[in-house]
């Protein structure tokens, strides 16, 4: 299962050094190395931690919803389990965070039909806690407030009738009438009685309220960034516009579907730091430095885990295969 995803990261990492190019002659090189140069790399340990962070709440959220779906499994493993994913964030719409299934399924032979529904769960509350995030700074920033509305209405129509049992039986009924889908009918119902769990009021409202102090974390990285870079020449940056920039983009950059949002999510940040009146050189340094700081740093983070996973378990996660996760 692992291998099959190596070429997409690779090409992923491949793609991610192009479009870094282009924003590199963009902002023109030697201005771009220039602000780098003046950049107090004392300020970078701060802004990792603040990225760990936000994994660090995730994870609560993670082993919360393992807790709810009765999955036994011990936080040290948990951890690592989850860590492990975040070496499939550039995969497309990080759909290689399924891993953690295809682990679970490995360590306590947990179903992945079961499993797998906590991964949509976690991208729900992802989605809904980042409108949020994208409004509270829109009426500072005031910019693409009834885009990021219409955004917040599909996802939020998503939970209600993910949550309506007699709305989605019916979809699952339509299910059976397909060939190819009607062995693996089953597990479509275990994964159904795995999300309804999820999306309880209860569960939604402590599952979005963590996601929202977890993003908050690199929120504030992406402020403390802008303004490190911009305190050389002058410039300022208001917390909530900060908050906006980020949030929007990385909305806009997991909408696109892109592995790890790369492309669109640094064009969405150069442009409205640009918008902003943040020089060209600034913006890009800025850009290049956040998405270090996060998307690549979770991967880093994400490998080392996977290292140390494999040294406590004797597992090789290259030998872990999809059709061996297969529910029995």
């Amino acid at each position: 299962m692992f291998n099959k995803y190596k070429k997409k990261i690779l090409i992923s990492i491949a793609f991610g050094a192009v479009v870094y190019l282009i924003f590199s002659v963009y902002a023109d090189f030697d201005k771009l190395i220039s602000a780098f140069g003046s950049f107090n790399w004392l300020w970078l340990p701060l802004i990792l931690v603040l990225s760990f962070l936000n994994y660090i709440f995730r994870f609560f959220k993670w082993h919360y919803y393992l807790s709810l779906l009765e999955i036994k499994l011990s936080y040290k493993k948990s951890f690592l389990i989850f860590l492990s994913a975040f070496t499939m964030s550039v995969t497309p719409g990080k759909m290689g965070e399924v891993l953690k299934s295809y682990l679970l399924k490995e360590e306590n032979d947990t179903p992945v039909s079961k499993s797998a529904p906590i991964i949509l769960g976690e991208r729900l509350t992802d989605f809904v806690s980042i409108v949020i995030l994208c409004l509270i700074g829109s009426y500072v920033f005031n910019y693409a407030q009834t885009l990021i509305l219409i955004i917040g209405f599909v996802f939020l129509a998503t939970i209600v009738l993910l949550s309506s049992r007699t709305f989605s039986m019916k979809i699952i009924g339509l299910f059976e009438n397909i060939n190819f889908l009607k062995k693996h009918i089953h597990k479509i119902h275990t994964a159904y009685d795995s999300i309804y769990i999820l999306i309880k009021i209860k569960p939604l409202l402590i599952a979005t309220i963590i996601s929202l102090v977890s993003w908050s974390f690199e929120c504030l990285g992406f402020y403390v960034v802008i303004n490190v870079f911009s305190n050389s020449s002058g410039l300022e940056i208001s917390i909530l516009s900060a908050t906006f920039i980020y949030a929007f983009s990385t909305l806009i950059g997991a909408i696109a579907m892109l592995p790890g949002g790369v492309g669109v999510t640094e064009a969405s940040l150069t442009g409205l730091l640009v918008f902003s009146k943040i020089p060209k050189d600034l913006s890009v340094a800025s850009t290049i430095m956040i998405r270090f700081a996060t998307l690549w740093f979770a991967v880093l983070v994400g490998i080392v885990s996977i290292f140390i996973f494999q040294k406590i378990t004797d597992r090789k996660i290259e030998n872990i295969r999809a059709e061996k996760s297969s529910d029995n």
